[in-house]
């Protein structure tokens, strides 16, 4: 594994990744996640969060799966992201009523923001080999 473009490609996804939960789940979809009465919302756990979602694309992409285009970067993203995204809604609506429309669109939303970051991840690992 190249750790050069393992770093950047870590750095410049998680970028990525959290100016698109901002423009997703903070601007045009807030109701998905509204906030917490009891508790303040944190960035820097928002931003570790994303940090180590995207070091799993990034390890993947450099160690395994060899991807270094916009393009398959962004299939294997979006793939991988759709997968997470299922798993995890049927985790948080394990213990709470189903909203089919909430369930979806933040499948959807999940899925396109993690191609997104996939393909910028394959990117910068092939502008950086």
């Amino acid at each position: 594994m190249n750790n050069k473009s393992f770093l950047l490609s870590t750095l410049s996804g998680t970028i990525t990744y959290f100016l698109l939960g901002w423009l997703f789940y903070g601007t045009l979809f807030p109701d998905l996640y509204p906030p917490s009465e009891q508790s303040e919302t944190s960035l820097i756990f928002i931003f570790l969060g994303g940090l180590f979602y995207v070091a799993i694309f990034s390890l993947i992409y450099t160690k395994w799966a060899s991807v270094s285009t916009f393009k398959s970067g962004a299939f294997i993203g979006l793939v991988l992201g759709f997968l997470y995204s299922l798993s995890m809604n049927f985790y948080m609506f394990s213990t709470k009523a189903l909203d089919i429309e909430h369930f979806i669109t933040d499948v959807l939303v999940a899925t396109v923001s993690a191609a997104i970051m996939g393909g910028v991840v394959g990117l910068t690992i092939g502008k950086s080999e």
